[in-house]
């Protein structure tokens, strides 16, 4: 009797047991939602998102990311749409770069109502809603900009600022911080265009960089172009024009290994990096710490330098760019 006891004791003890160690961890289905899906700085954020993915995998966390975004940076309604669909589809969270910094609020707050938590990244929203804002500081990014152009110029001359398009608030802050700083610290440059936009494409880029040769070409010393689209089209629009080369100093700001071959080749004059790997891979891992209860911090900081001509093979600056293609 006793040992029939201890038989039923020792038994719903290793049912218990096994009942736990059985029991199915929680997965997360993790939305990284991009503000395109062609240039290639979006592609480094969705690396950055599947090593976050790797990482927590390994740890014994179930995480799936999914990376859906519209095809080009200025199809607010796609991305809205992209995000709604997510909302219905109860993912457990999302990681979203804005295109809009007023357009994206009504739905990253609807995803907030429905206890679907919000990682901004790389670009601003107009909204307390989200739990992190994981980005460059993008005005402090435009300064230097403006520093490595200032610096190029000798502090004189005629420059052209290119914007790229309104409502897209990391670019917005970067053309607000590269304005304020040659302002400031170079007063005897004159910024003689700063009204015109490139768009989200390099044809539409190339478009109103030919307008601004054509007008200015006789005067312009040096360009900022503050993204990839700009960069690209200004690139194509200065060389056409056959004042390429050093004639017309450049500044952009993209991560772009087809940039840092024209920084190679002089064409292009400086080059500000961001980190949209460590963007993505933070976006995933911050959702979930929100998932799992953890206090997160509202902003952060991942960084900006500039690359040269003469800095390229710095590891810290080689780090910040898509690896080459064989």
């Amino acid at each position: 009797m006793r040992a029939s006891r201890y038989f039923l004791i020792l038994l719903a003890g290793l049912s218990l047991a096994l009942g736990v160690h059985a029991a199915p961890a929680k997965a997360y289905t993790i939305a990284v939602v991009p503000m395109g899906t062609t240039h290639e700085y979006w592609k480094m954020i969705h690396a950055g998102a599947l090593q976050a993915q790797a990482e927590l995998r390994a740890s014994g966390l179930a995480v799936d990311i999914i990376w859906k975004g519209p095809l080009r940076e200025d199809d607010r309604d796609q991305q809205i749409q992209v995000v709604e669909n997510f909302i219905g589809r109860r993912v457990s969270g999302i990681v979203l770069a804005p295109l809009d910094a007023r357009a994206l609020v009504a739905p990253v707050e609807q995803a907030m109502k429905a206890g679907i938590p919000v990682v901004v990244v790389d670009s601003g929203l107009q909204s307390a809603s989200l739990v992190s804002f994981i980005a460059t500081d993008n005005r402090a990014g435009g300064r230097l900009a403006a520093r490595r152009l200032g610096t190029l110029l000798h502090g004189r001359g005629n420059v052209i600022l290119l914007r790229v398009q309104v409502g897209a608030a990391s670019c917005e802050e970067r053309e607000a911080g590269f304005l304020e700083e040659i302002q400031t610290a170079f007063p005897q440059i004159k910024v003689i265009s700063s009204n015109q936009h490139g768009g989200a494409t390099r044809e539409t880029a190339l478009v109103a960089s030919q307008n601004l040769l054509n007008r200015f070409g006789a005067q312009v010393n040096g360009v900022f172009a503050p993204n990839e689209s700009t960069m690209a089209g200004m690139l194509l629009a200065l060389h056409d024009a056959g004042l390429g080369g050093g004639k017309v100093q450049l500044v952009g700001f993209a991560n772009s290994q087809t940039f840092a071959a024209a920084l190679k080749r002089n064409d292009l004059h400086g080059l500000v990096l961001q980190d949209p790997v460590k963007m993505g891979y933070l976006g995933v891992k911050t959702i979930i710490q929100v998932l799992q209860g953890e206090k997160v911090p509202a902003l952060v900081d991942t960084g900006v330098r500039i690359a040269t001509a003469e800095n390229l093979n710095d590891p810290a600056i080689a780090s910040l760019l898509p690896p080459s293609q064989p």
